[in-house]
């Protein structure tokens, strides 16, 4: 067997483009390295605030994340994903930066949900902060058209506190509580909701609990990297 070398670190097949952020990330969620059965490769986007991202959508923040996606590559990933699903919003500028798959957002997955559960059923969103979640977003991912409902957790104050104020201490029981509790008003609500599918990259810890609150299949960002890992992890670079 014959290999070859030019690069300093191997192995890491998905590149991850980090928001700039400080709040406490678990395992389960996408900026933890636990929580993937395989190598990740990190990239932080300096100035990338959960503020610009979520609710100003600041097209600034555009080149940035392409000088990032475009080093991520030439270090070897064979496919890119972020830790934010608002990213949706860039999703084409990312994808035509790189010649590597780009998977931005967990709402990529919206068409293929829609065509699991049929046009009877709705799919349900649950999202960081739904006033911010616009058309756009959706035209980003190609997901205009689809039958949903949104929640958000906006209103709820620990979420709130960690994921978009920045908090640097997290009461995890309590978050799990305020998804739960978001998830089961949707479902009651919504009883046609066939499938949930979490826009922010900080909610997979807490699948788990919504799935048994609310007896519906979950996809989130770590339901798409791991679904995107197995079609890529055999790329050479």
């Amino acid at each position: 067997m014959i290999v070859t070398g030019g690069k300093n670190v191997y192995g890491e097949s998905i590149g991850i483009l980090m928001l700039d952020t400080k709040f406490p990330r678990i395992p389960g969620d996408i900026g933890n390295a636990l929580t993937f059965p395989f190598p990740v490769r990190y990239r932080k986007v300096s100035g990338a605030t959960p503020v610009r991202v979520v609710k100003e959508a600041d097209p600034a923040l555009i080149m940035p994340f392409i000088e990032a996606a475009k080093e991520l590559e030439q270090e070897g990933v064979c496919a890119i994903t972020t830790s934010c699903g608002f990213l949706a919003i860039f999703h084409k500028h990312l994808a035509r930066a790189v010649n590597i798959p780009v998977f931005s957002s967990s709402l990529l997955q919206l068409p293929l949900v829609a065509a699991m559960i049929g046009q009877d059923k709705k799919i349900g969103i649950m999202t960081a902060s739904k006033p911010h979640l616009t058309p756009l977003h959706f035209q980003g991912v190609g997901a205009e058209g689809i039958n949903k409902v949104i929640y958000g957790m906006e209103e709820q104050k620990e979420f709130t506190r960690v994921f978009i104020e920045g908090k640097e201490e997290m009461d995890v029981a309590k978050v799990e509580e305020e998804m739960v509790e978001v998830a089961r008003t949707m479902i009651e609500e919504n009883p046609d909701v066939g499938a949930i599918v979490f826009e922010c990259t900080n909610m997979p810890p807490f699948r788990a609990a919504v799935q048994k609150a609310v007896q519906r299949p979950v996809f989130d960002i770590v339901t798409l990297t791991n679904y995107v890992y197995d079609s890529i992890k055999h790329c050479v670079k």
